[in-house]
């Protein structure tokens, strides 16, 4: 459906598997490991375009890579799709989950718009979607719900709204991500193998009661320069930890392994 969508909007478009093959040649489904998105990295800065667009396997999800050959987060694609969303529904409420930078509620409320929080999934987000009349909303993970898509996910919608919001500014995505790269600094999901997960939560909970603790979606804890959320694997002994400091990469990097060193010990 998308490549005859991409042909008809006038772009030079550099085409990458877009031939259905189930063997998935060269490289995995899942773009959003970095052994996946290889290639992808590569031909954007060998041809010196201006933004790469990759889909996972059932093309549900969308990542995108700046011209400089960087990947975007998705809590930075959120934040930017959420302000696009703003722009044509002034006030409207934007969703976004527990693990998300900061960068999503602050760059809603610049911009004159409510934000809230759902659950990690696509069944617990399209419900909240609802629920609360969300004009849109985003995980982190690369999916991005839309109320004009029945409350649902696409993987086709993002990729329109930010060639789109591309096309009617003056700067580039590298640009754009730079703006939060450089005030935002987050960790990414790294994942550590937990006997007792519930156990686990409990004690990272007591460790740092002196934060803001929620529990909507494993264990959030919030600090005013720094903040992480850990929650449990649904198949596997696994915590996820997304960990961001508002100061530096460097203090990130520091909590970060400090949270590890609790988790893993």
């Amino acid at each position: 459906m998308v490549g005859p969508i991409l042909e008809r909007l006038g772009l030079e478009l550099i085409e990458m598997y877009f031939e259905p093959n189930g063997e998935f040649p060269d490289h995995g489904p899942n773009p959003l490991l970095p052994e996946n998105r290889e290639r992808i990295i590569e031909r954007v800065r060998s041809e010196g375009v201006e933004l790469g667009i990759a889909w996972d396997g059932d093309a549900d999800r969308c990542f995108f890579i700046d011209g400089g050959g960087e990947f975007c987060d998705g809590d930075f694609v959120c934040a930017l799709l959420a302000q696009a969303a703003l722009a044509k529904e002034p006030g409207a409420m934007i969703l976004y989950d527990p693990r998300s930078s900061r960068a999503v509620p602050d760059t809603v409320a610049e911009a004159g718009g409510r934000s809230g929080l759902s659950r990690v999934g696509h069944a617990f987000f399209k419900e909240r979607m609802r629920e609360v009349d969300a004009v849109f909303g985003g995980e982190v993970s690369g999916h991005y719900y839309f109320r004009e898509f029945w409350s649902a996910d696409s993987g086709t919608i993002p990729a329109l709204r930010i060639l789109e919001l591309l096309s009617a500014g003056d700067r580039t995505l590298a640009e754009l991500m730079s703006g939060f790269r450089s005030k935002y600094f987050i960790s990414g999901e790294i994942n550590s193998e937990v006997a007792d997960q519930q156990a686990k939560m409990a004690e990272i909970e007591e460790r740092y009661s002196d934060g803001e603790i929620g529990h909507l979606d494993g264990v959030s804890v919030d600090y005013p320069e720094w903040h992480f959320n850990v929650r449990p694997s649904n198949t596997e002994p696994l915590l996820r930890l997304n960990l961001e400091s508002l100061v530096s990469r460097e203090d990130m990097e520091r909590r970060r392994d400090e949270v590890l060193a609790l988790i893993r010990s």
